[in-house]
């Protein structure tokens, strides 16, 4: 993915989430069928049950719950296993869940040469490759702690960074930025943003152009 590109001194951006806005739903879980099958899945989430009932009531963040079915079905999965269930689900699965406007919104703003970055909570096992295949020019994501080398690479089951979503997609967003521009001042701004959720508000509030769930909002809302 090539980066941030400055026209006339002035970096012109576009901000999407992706499960929800560019999906029709939610990816992780089609994912995970993919790769452990449907038995063992529900083995996992029936084991984390009690987490995502507290999250479902409020009584725990979303990244808690999140962390726990992580690391109960990507613990040490080497990458390359993770690879392989990626090339399935990219084939066999996401092609139903596209979301046809949000797309022609991106393939927009990428033929009027503004930078497309992919702001996801998503899992970067395999929102990077979905990112790549779009056209993005930079995905900003929940990241998965690796260790080993090679072919004895492995996950961990723990996240790297915070999981991006809310006060953090605007935190990952404007230190990607800052990095690409050299300077925590240089120019840019925010055309435009696109998500579907309450966790996706701290970053359409940031854009001149703010979509939720396919509408046009003022970016206060």
């Amino acid at each position: 993915m090539p980066g941030l590109t400055v026209n006339e001194g002035v970096a012109s951006v576009a901000a999407f989430d992706f499960d929800g806005t560019l999906t029709r739903g939610d990816s992780l879980i089609p994912f995970l069928a993919r790769g452990l099958g449907w038995p063992r899945l529900l083995l996992a989430l029936t084991q984390c049950a009690p987490w995502l009932l507290a999250y479902a009531l409020r009584l725990v963040p979303n990244h808690v719950a999140k962390a726990r079915l992580l690391g109960l079905t990507l613990r040490d999965r080497r990458l390359a296993e993770l690879e392989d269930w990626t090339r399935q689900w990219l084939a066999r699965d996401l092609p139903g869940q596209w979301t046809p406007w949000a797309l022609a919104q991106l393939r927009d703003h990428q033929q009027a040469g503004r930078c497309c970055v992919l702001v996801s909570a998503s899992p970067d096992v395999y929102v990077t490759q979905v990112a790549r295949q779009l056209g993005f020019d930079a995905v900003i994501c929940t990241e998965m702690e690796v260790r080993g080398r090679g072919a004895d690479a492995h996950l961990t089951g723990r996240m790297r960074t915070p999981n991006c979503h809310g006060e953090q997609k605007v935190r990952r967003l404007q230190a990607w930025l800052s990095q690409q521009l050299g300077t925590p001042s240089a120019a840019y701004r925010l055309h435009s943003a696109y998500g579907d959720t309450s966790g996706d508000l701290p970053m359409l509030a940031l854009a001149e152009q703010a979509w939720y769930r396919g509408k046009r909002v003022s970016p206060s809302q």
